[in-house]
């Protein structure tokens, strides 16, 4: 019995985080859709409306998410002209952040 209640005092714990970060979620998908998706797709899945773009979901098999918190913050440039430099604010870097770790492990 001492072994059930653990087992669902971790789920219910999980499932109240899982519900905590879905808004976070949500926020940092609508900044991407807002700054990055007319060039990159954003999703889980699907090719970048611009040729050349890498998709968001493939770029998370490779890194962290959390290895962009820094350029995030800094300025987040590219070795191309055409992409703009992107600056933002601690809360939208973590809400960012969120968003793409739903894309690692799903191809």
């Amino acid at each position: 019995m001492r072994l059930l209640v653990l087992v669902l005092s971790a789920l219910l714990v999980s499932i109240a985080a899982a519900a905590a970060q879905a808004p976070l979620q949500k926020r940092g998908e609508e900044l991407l859709r807002a700054r990055c998706a007319a060039c990159h797709a954003i999703g889980r899945s699907g090719e970048s409306p611009r040729r050349g773009a890498p998709a968001f979901h493939v770029l998370m098999q490779r890194y962290p998410p959390q290895s962009l918190e820094e350029a995030l913050a800094e300025g987040l440039v590219t070795g191309h002209r055409d992409m703009p430099e992107f600056v933002f604010p601690p809360a939208d870097i973590a809400a960012i952040v969120a968003y793409l770790e739903t894309l690692r492990g799903r191809r």
